[in-house]
């Protein structure tokens, strides 16, 4: 595959080609959050209140996978533009190895956990025992998630927009359809309840993985026995990447793990709405992230390839373009937040409590649109250590 595109098509209809399968994947991921967490809701609050406290551990484990994800694939995207094909097919198979360990040890720590993370917010223990079966089910099929999301950050990094579009939204697919299947009941399968919320989730991803397994013969850059040998040196600049973009996507984890203690002590309806904050706000931060997932491997080529006047007009689309979605979801909030809070619970109390957080929130949408644009633009560029420091900052 030519993949010198990167550099000579325009800037506008490049950004648009690479960003648009991101944006389609990341609002179709944003419906299955949106439809697990009401097929979830329907169970019981109680059972949403679960969900809510295993959050943090979740979003915790994803941001291991995605952000060591972007160290792969700003080393790639890197590597190409400067002509390198060896150091990227390294770094692809160094990163990949990398992400199954990594599966591995969220799978032990997360299950080993959970139990007494829980109780630190409830002393319920039915609730310690929903959240305890979701997140075990869950945290089995970390390596999965890890693979999914290494193989995800090679195909942007190569520009198959298209195939991490189409693995996506196939295991999206799979997961809403077996929710109610797998929660309620049919046939000969039995309600599983919150475990089969969690089963869904797991089955969607394993059904990506396939995916990305058969695409991997048309992948320009190849995962080879050979290099896997120690490369301290390349392993040091994926971590350099990785561990602040990590630490990027952790922090909102431990802002809610500490919004949480903070908000059970006054109701448990306030730990609620926060769950259901974040699972309405991936409507506009998925669609926003996944034009920086475009523009991440392109201002890295670029950039590689000593075209900076690319990547600065490259930043400013992308900018721009994150600004007007954040736009749009900030006059819904103001306008229909009542509604959106009641589409998660039918309490009174929690949609009214709902309904003044989300118009108060939502008035600092647009302004985040220039460090979440600004931190993938220095991690496509290979720069984790700033766009921690903008993160840290906000």
């Amino acid at each position: 595959m030519n993949d010198t595109f990167m550099k000579t098509r325009p800037v506008l209809p490049l950004l648009v080609s690479m960003a648009l399968p991101n944006v389609i994947s990341m609002l179709v991921n944003s419906l299955y959050n949106i439809v697990d967490s009401l097929f979830v809701a329907r169970i019981s609050e109680q059972a949403m209140t679960a969900l809510s406290l295993v959050f943090p551990v979740q979003n915790l484990v994803n941001a291991i996978s995605i952000g060591f994800g972007i160290g792969i694939n700003a080393q790639i995207a890197l590597h190409l533009g400067a002509g390198d094909r060896e150091k990227a097919d390294i770094s692809a198979t160094h990163g990949m190895a990398l992400s199954i360990l990594h599966g591995l040890l969220c799978t032990v720590a997360g299950i080993a956990i959970m139990p007494g993370f829980l109780r630190r917010f409830t002393s319920e223990e039915s609730l310690v025992s929903m959240g305890v079966l979701y997140a075990t089910i869950v945290f089995l099929f970390s390596i999965v998630n890890m693979a999914d999301l290494a193989f995800e950050k090679m195909f942007q990094a190569v520009g198959r927009m298209n195939t991490t579009m189409i693995a996506l939204i196939a295991g999206c697919v799979c997961n809403i359809a077996l929710d109610p299947v797998l929660i309620f009941g049919l046939g000969p399968v039995p309600a599983l309840g919150i475990a089969g919320a969690a089963l869904a989730t797991n089955l969607g991803q394993l059904v990506t993985l396939c995916i990305y397994l058969y695409a991997t013969s048309d992948l320009p850059v190849r995962l080879r026995r050979k290099h896997l040998h120690f490369e301290p040196a390349l392993d040091g600049k994926l971590y350099a990447i990785g561990i602040p973009a990590i630490l990027n996507l952790a922090l909102p984890s431990l802002l809610v793990t500490f919004l949480n203690g903070l908000l059970a002590a006054f109701s448990q309806s306030y730990v609620t709405v926060l769950g259901i904050y974040y699972k309405l706000q991936t409507f506009l931060y998925l669609p926003a992230n996944g034009i920086v997932q475009g523009m991440r491997p392109l201002v890295g080529y670029n950039y590689g390839a000593r075209e900076h006047g690319r990547v600065a007009r490259l930043y400013n689309l992308t900018l721009g373009l994150s600004a007007a979605i954040m736009a749009v979801g900030t006059v819904l909030c103001l306008t229909i937040s009542g509604s959106l809070i009641g589409l998660f619970s039918s309490n009174p109390e929690t949609i009214a409590i709902g309904t003044t957080a989300l118009r108060i929130i939502c008035l600092g949408f647009v302004v985040s649109a220039v460090s979440t644009t600004s931190s993938g633009a220095l991690e496509g560029l290979g720069k984790g250590v700033p766009s921690l420091v903008i993160s840290l900052c906000r």
